[in-house]
């Protein structure tokens, strides 16, 4: 059985019986956590080793785990800085501030991939443009070369630990005031103004970025879809223009950014003739049945061969990761980013 186009989300700390049947169907292809699945350490990675043994090849399992507002597992877990805080140390000193950024993505991936996660959907490489409150902190810098720079090190880490990242949020959301969770979120610039929020995906690619996800962000100048519904930006732009060989990954659909076109089973169907390989629908687990049964007969060997090679690699003891010197190094470094003094204004 290969991996089907539709992640889904749980109700709980364990895998309730109607759950359980989605995820033995071969149009699930994987799973996202969230806070609410997550009770203890060893709950954790007994429910990530119970959700891994329903199918072969296994169902990716997946978390927002960022750092800041965005880290779904808390205690034990280091908690991990807002990404912005590395854009602030790359103002001060760039090498130091990349050596951490390695250190951020190594040390974040290696605790997730110690209790069985697969992959953790960051960077985002969202430009820190000062508009959209949803990203905020989360966005690395507002120079498009310091956060190529800086999530190409954050990338590299995350892969020593034997993780593939996803960046987020194609092709920007920095320019969208709304959030897309709530709201329909749209950017007026044309084509030519968002140069430099593509920036950091072409450096990303050609370094062998596995995963982008779409956002539902609606640039009316360039195209009238959602980007996660626009072939335009998927295909032509994203597939063809930045030639990115990697996964394609759609933002929950049942955000509101995605309900311009209409019901969750259309959203999901327009996404995938866009060009996505997997669709996330959260916090819908009444929409799931209807869903599976609109995608009857649905087969994309290319795509599952990409979602194929997102697996994680390797995994880590968690006592023993947190003994080695590189956790300790690695920990101290991140850990320094919320410590650094404030500049102090003379009045």
């Amino acid at each position: 059985m290969s991996l089907g186009p539709l992640m889904i989300d749980l109700r709980g700390t364990a895998i309730a019986a109607d759950e359980h049947e989605w995820l033995r169907s071969p149009l699930v292809g994987g799973v996202i956590l969230f806070t609410r699945n997550f009770e203890s350490l060893t709950q954790i990675r007994e429910l990530v080793a119970e959700i891994h043994a329903i199918r072969q090849p296994p169902l990716l399992v997946t978390v927002d785990h960022e750092g800041g507002r965005v880290q779904r597992f808390r205690e034990p877990f280091f908690r991990l800085p807002p990404m912005r805080t590395l854009g602030h140390l790359y103002d001060e000193n760039r090498d130091r501030a990349l050596k951490t950024a390695g250190a951020f993505g190594w040390l974040m991936a290696a605790e997730l991939r110690a209790v069985g996660i697969d992959m953790s959907f960051t960077p985002c490489v969202d430009l820190d443009l000062g508009l959209s409150e949803i990203i905020g902190d989360r966005a690395l810098h507002s120079d498009p070369s310091a956060v190529a720079a800086l999530a190409r090190r954050f990338t590299a880490g995350a892969k020593r630990a034997g993780m593939a990242v996803t960046a987020k949020h194609f092709p920007t959301h920095a320019g969208a005031r709304s959030d897309s969770h709530t709201e329909f979120a749209i950017d007026r610039r044309s084509y030519d103004e968002l140069a430099d929020d593509l920036a950091p995906y072409r450096e990303l690619i050609r370094s062998g970025l596995p995963a982008a996800m779409i956002a539902h962000v609606s640039f009316p100048a360039v195209d009238a879809q959602p980007a996660s519904l626009s072939s335009w930006w998927i295909k032509d732009q994203l597939r063809g223009v930045l030639g990115f060989k990697g996964a394609v990954i759609t933002d929950d659909v049942s955000m509101v950014g995605a309900a311009v076109v209409g019901p969750v089973e259309q959203r999901v169907r327009l996404a995938l003739d866009a060009g996505c390989d997997l669709v996330l629908l959260c916090n819908s687990p009444d929409q799931v049945p209807g869903v599976l049964d609109s995608l009857k007969g649905f087969v994309n060997p290319a795509a599952q061969l990409r979602l194929t090679r997102l697996h994680g690699r390797g995994t880590f003891d968690w006592e023993t990761l947190h003994a080695s010197a590189e956790w300790q190094k690695a920990s101290a470094a991140v850990s320094a980013l919320t410590k650094r003094p404030k500049l102090q204004l003379e009045g």
